[in-house]
């Protein structure tokens, strides 16, 4: 059928997907097959308005206005011979208008329950601006935090990471609008992108297949047992072959292992990128590898567009693999109800921003997100009463970067500063402001914040990084305060004032230094919109602290990757090391603890709890039955709070090692003063399975321990067997 001929006839939509798509399929030439394969944005050099006429293009990305994503819509659907809408994509990741803290700050509050509602609102905000495709959750695990997208991640641990991705997903796709759209939920990056050697965004990952499948690719598979529509390919080589063409990742695992039926996307240009990596020699060799290991979308990347139509009639391509790809992207088109509502209403957008409602949702997750690192002489929280405060610091006056990356529609006048939430907290107190220095610059004349520091009773430091410090293309290789920001803190540190630190940045950072000397420190994280009110909520009491961190913070930079599931080695540290050359040889530095300055789980509150009364109730564990076990928690402090209570297992002797502690479960507990609890896990012992010799699952016997516990460092310990 030629491109001008007229379709015999547009199928309803009262038709079931199955019957709708086939049959709009069957009417499609070859070209037109080609352009559902296609993403562009208006930066694209080709004339994008007329390839939707032509139906030469089925998704756009990177629009943000309104209108415009209307006008586009209008023209695919309007003007084209077979009036199929447009995907329109966009990177939302932790809000649209109204900001949300950055994941890995979200991640912190191990609160899956309020991820889900904060992507639930945040799609209500997207959906009615446009976005019908959204580039989240970034499942990756990431245990280095010189990398930029660390940011987005859920952290080093792939349990608390898959319940995180799940939660994402659920609610992102279960939102629907009155009209009955919806937004697909898209994971990435596929896979192990967090991996990248180095720190380095966009680097070679080198991971035995091991680790891959055990530590790396959990969470991505909780996103497709969770129902995600799509998936994103990752920018990295893996092995030596770039993700984006991987047959063993897309084809293997993903199609045929786990059953994923959805659509697969490149990431920006990562087709046309194979030639960089060496892997294809032309963006036409890149398109062929692509397209056989599975792509079904090229994002930007010049490639099927240009060459793919051309492929299939060389007979290099079966048609068949198009009419797949081309089934899938319909069929998603179908789900979200693009077909029977494809516009936005204009009218209504306004009203869908920054509701009361969803601003409190901020202000609540920012809160929980924050993490007490340090709390001396009960420093925190803060009575105010009767105090000078002085406000000391180059975050104390910002907007702009208490929003974090990744928040293009997010506005700096929506964020209230520092400054202005605690003067309107705190009327009644003399409050005096400095920024001592820039954020990242070399100054050192300190006079006016030793001056403020030494006029006050009380100090408060807001240190830390800038929004563009993390992200995509921002790694770091020095991972300490940014600028002059050390030199300071130890000159307000010689006032000999009491200091309340508080670290605002979108990473782990190694802050040894300022943990040392400061008696409290608050890790603040870029928190979004309402991150000034919250961190108000956590000084003044009305908040208890209840985040734990999800990711471990090193002493040094010589430490990464520093995290707590790792192997004991044949001399462990905890050893007493082995006699060689009359020296006592273990796994350690000359120069450096092993231990992290703050570990996996860990976090401070206004309350203290105490752990007592460990209960293995199954000491012997059948395959098919599960371990239980139990704890009494108790509320010792004088606040009511909030407990994250996390359970660890080692399995203490495998036919492969396994790591000296892994993450099985977590559970939220919120006690008043002196109330205990008692809390019961039950672990089925499937979930003990493990990757045998030939990476086939194998749930063995043998000896276990098992630990309830505050933070991946500490805990109660008991001993099971699996029989």
């Amino acid at each position: 059928m030629s491109s001008r001929e007229t379709p015999k006839t547009v199928p309803s939509t009262s038709q079931s997907r199955e019957i709708f798509c086939q049959a709009l399929l069957d009417q499609m030439t070859l070209r037109e097959k080609v352009g559902q394969m296609v993403q562009a944005d208006l930066s694209w050099k080709q004339d994008v308005k007329q390839l939707l006429r032509e139906g030469r293009i089925g998704a756009l990305l990177s629009i943000r206005e309104p209108q415009v994503i209307n006008e586009h819509q209008h023209i695919a659907v309007e003007e084209s011979r077979l009036h199929i809408p447009v995907l329109m994509g966009n990177d939302i990741i932790h809000g649209y208008r109204s900001i949300f803290p950055i994941p890995l700050a979200l991640a912190s509050t191990w609160n899956p329950e309020l991820i889900e509602a904060v992507a639930r609102v945040t799609t209500a905000e997207a959906l009615a601006t446009g976005t019908t495709w959204n580039y989240t959750p970034m499942v990756d695990v990431s245990r280095d935090p010189r990398w930029g997208r660390i940011a987005e991640s859920g952290g080093e641990d792939a349990f608390l990471n898959s319940a995180i991705a799940q939660a994402w997903v659920r609610g992102i796709q279960n939102y629907r609008d009155a009209e009955g759209r919806r937004v697909a939920s898209c994971v990435k990056h596929y896979a192990a992108y967090g991996a990248s050697e180095s720190g380095k965004d966009y680097n070679s990952t080198d991971l035995s297949e091991r680790r891959l499948r055990e530590e790396y690719l959990p969470p991505y598979k909780a996103a497709v047992d969770a129902g995600v529509m799509t998936l994103m390919t990752s920018f990295n080589d893996l092995n030596g072959v770039p993700a984006t063409a991987n047959t063993l990742l897309l084809q293997q695992i993903l199609r045929r292992e786990w059953g994923f039926n959805g659509v697969i996307v490149s990431d920006y240009d990562s087709i046309g990128e194979l030639i960089n990596h060496g892997f294809a020699r032309d963006h036409k060799e890149a398109a062929l590898r692509s397209i056989l290991a599975g792509v079904d979308i090229d994002m930007m990347g010049n490639a099927y567009h240009f060459h793919l139509a051309e492929l299939v009639e060389e007979g290099k391509v079966p048609l068949e693999l198009i009419d797949a790809a081309v089934l899938r992207i319909l069929e998603l088109k179908y789900d979200l109800n693009l077909f029977s509502a494809p516009y936005i209403d204009e009218g209504k957008i306004s009203s869908a921003l920054l509701r009361p409602e969803t601003l409190d949702l901020a202000e609540k997750s920012a809160a929980e997100s924050m993490v007490l690192l340090k709390n001396e002489f009960s420093l925190l929280p803060l009575k105010a009463a009767g105090k000078k405060i002085a406000l000391i610091g180059p975050l104390a006056e910002e907007r702009q970067s208490l929003m974090g990356c990744w928040c293009f529609d997010g506005q700096a006048q929506d964020v209230e500063t520092l400054h202005e939430a605690l003067q309107r907290n705190l009327p009644n107190n003399e409050l005096s402001v400095t920024p001592g220095c820039s954020i990242n610059g070399n100054e050192t004349d300190f006079s006016e914040a030793i001056n403020a520091a030494l006029q006050a009773d009380v100090v408060i430091l807001a240190i830390g990084e800038a929004d563009t410090m993390s992200g995509e293309a921002h790694s770091r290789a020095h991972l300490g305060l940014p600028g002059s920001q050390q030199a300071l803190v130890d000159a307000v540190l010689a006032t000999h004032k009491p200091i309340i630190a508080a670290v605002f940045a979108g990473r782990p950072l190694a802050i040894t230094k300022l943990a040392q000397q400061v008696p409290a420190l608050l890790m603040v994280w870029h928190g979004g919109t309402r991150t000034a009110q919250a961190f108000c909520d956590i000084l003044l009491g009305k908040v208890n602290p209840s985040g734990k961190l999800s990711a471990s913070f090193p002493r040094s930079v010589g430490q990464i990757p520093v995290y707590y599931a790792h192997k004991s080695t044949g001399r462990p540290i905890e050893s007493t090391g082995t006699l060689q050359f009359n020296q006592a040889h273990k796994s350690s530095y000359l120069d450096e603890s092993n231990a992290p300055l703050f570990p996996f789980g860990y976090g401070l509150s206004y309350s203290e709890f105490t752990y007592s009364h460990l209960k293995v109730l199954t000491p012997k564990v059948s395959r098919s039955g599960s371990l239980k076990v139990s704890a009494t928690v108790t509320n010792t402090g004088k606040v009511a709070g909030t407990e994250i209570v996390q359970l660890y297992v080692r399995d203490l002797v495998g036919v492969v090692t396994r790591p000296v502690k892994e993450l099985k479960g977590f559970k939220r507990i919120t006690l008043a003063p002196g109330e205990s609890t008692d809390i019961e896990f039950d672990l089925p012992a499937a979930k003990l399975t493990f990757l045998d010799l030939e990476l086939k699952p194998i749930l063995e016997a043998g000896e276990y321990k098992v630990w309830i516990a505050p933070n991946s460092a500490e805990g109660l310990e008991g001993q099971f067997e699996l029989e």
